[in-house]
């Protein structure tokens, strides 16, 4: 099997072949529209996927809103960089985790808070990116009215891009996602080994 695929001739073939698919692919997608992500799933990595997509559309010039639901009783790399960068409109909603807030009552109000200025974003066309951080944290605990979020986010600008991150991802909101990936968690140093939150990796 190794020599196969070392085989230079064969690769070659293999290569050429991939080539034409891809390029059928790259040739029939024709449509442009704004794209709605959910990342989701167990695994880590969802808000770092969100953060990397926000880091490549600025470095394409464009503007971008963030607003992180849950988070925010603790300062984290992605707030200390990204919030003081041109075209960044941040804003950091949460209070803390639910299992430390212990607080029904606070977290509603935080999440709904949050949602009117997301709100705002989504009826504004100069956002060309959103990232709504741990949205689905706040969808699965019923702090916001789920029936809102999503007639918002299909009524947002046709070229508008929103990112949403957290595990549990109601099936409603996959349903008219264009993009979901679901996040495996395989190992992971906290739950397994018990290393602390480390920064530049968790904070």
């Amino acid at each position: 099997m190794h020599d196969r695929i070392k085989d230079p001739e064969r690769h070659a073939k293999r290569m050429a072949a991939k080539q034409k698919i891809m390029q059928e692919r790259i040739a029939n997608a024709d449509k442009e529209q704004g794209i709605l992500l959910v990342l989701t799933g167990p695994g880590k990595g969802k808000s770092s996927s969100g953060f990397g997509m926000v880091a490549r559309a600025l470095g394409h010039g464009m503007k971008v809103g963030i607003v992180q639901f849950i988070k925010g009783a603790f300062s984290t790399g992605e707030q200390a960089f990204f919030s003081k960068l041109p075209n960044v409109d941040y804003h950091v909603m949460g209070q803390g985790y639910t299992w430390d807030t212990q607080d029904r009552e606070q977290d509603v109000a935080s999440a709904n808070a949050a949602w009117d200025i997301v709100a705002g974003m989504l009826k504004d066309d100069s956002y060309d990116l959103i990232l709504l951080d741990e949205l689905n944290i706040a969808l699965k605990y019923e702090y916001i009215d789920l029936d809102r979020v999503l007639d918002d986010l299909q009524a947002r600008p046709e070229m508008q891009h929103v990112v949403v991150t957290g595990r549990n991802a109601p099936q409603e909101l996959i349903d008219i996602a264009d993009t979901v990936t679901d996040m495996r968690a395989i190992k992971h140093a906290f739950k397994d080994q018990g290393i602390k939150a480390q920064k530049g990796i968790e904070l």
